[in-house]
């Protein structure tokens, strides 16, 4: 499966945590993220990360073109909702395509948690099917 990490700035204290406590499901996957959120994951853990441009420079827009073209498997977006983003609209376009396209997103740990324990014991499966890939892509 392919996995997005993104958290804002009062946040990656905790994507970073989570990665850690995470790591042995994490490591099955394939993994991306918004720069910062990626580069301090992987001093923190031996994950191997594809990074993208920050957030605020397109990051969150570079996995939604992923998730558009229905090459996105989850986003755990670790959100700091306290905190009025420069880039809210791209955050927002980002959730409606999740939305959109039925990939499952965490917008904080404790959705995170469950969506990765659920993905261990196969619960998000479906979205693997070839069949169910190819009618997306096509619509």
């Amino acid at each position: 499966m392919k996995i997005a990490l993104i958290a804002h700035d009062k946040k990656k204290k905790d994507i970073v945590q989570f990665s850690i406590a995470y790591e042995n499901i994490l490591k099955e996957h394939e993994l991306y993220a918004t720069g910062t959120t990626g580069q301090k994951i992987m001093e923190a853990t031996e994950l191997k990360i594809t990074r993208f441009r920050s957030g605020p420079l397109g990051g969150d827009q570079q996995i939604g073109a992923m998730i558009a073209v229905n090459d996105m498997d989850l986003v755990l977006f670790f959100r700091d909702p306290l905190t009025s983003q420069p880039h809210e609209p791209d955050i927002s376009a980002l959730m409606r395509l999740c939305d959109v396209y039925q990939v499952p997103l965490a917008t904080n740990m404790g959705t995170a948690e469950v969506l990765l324990k659920g993905l261990e014991q196969g619960f998000i499966d479906w979205r693997l099917l070839a069949e169910r890939r190819t009618a997306s892509q096509t619509n």
